[in-house]
């Protein structure tokens, strides 16, 4: 089995939003591409925000980053356009969310 499950990290990544608002995620698709995305940036040199990041697989870390709130999805409402896909952002490192804006 995998843990975490999609349905716990959908409950972790929209447990910011309030009564009656959209929620940031809808599917799996997002978690995996948001999951995919973090995974790219720890390939291409991102240091982990996790501890005991290393030896774990990319993807791994990345989700467990997403579980633990190290790494924020954001939305359409967020700053992506309605055909992109969510993005994955580090809430450490602001540098992270410039680069990922400047890509847009």
């Amino acid at each position: 089995m995998i843990h975490p499950s999609y349905v716990e990290l959908m409950k972790v990544v929209n447990n910011t939003t309030e009564v009656g608002e959209e929620p940031v995620v809808n599917s799996r698709y997002s978690i995996v591409i948001a999951a995919a995305k973090r995974a790219r940036q720890l390939i291409a040199g991102d240091q982990p925000l996790v501890p005991h990041a290393n030896g774990n697989k990319p993807l791994s870390t990345a989700v467990q980053e997403i579980y633990e709130g190290k790494v924020k999805i954001l939305g359409e409402d967020d700053g992506a356009e309605a055909d992109e896909t969510p993005e994955a952002v580090s809430t450490d490192h602001p540098e992270a969310v410039e680069e990922i804006q400047s890509e847009e």
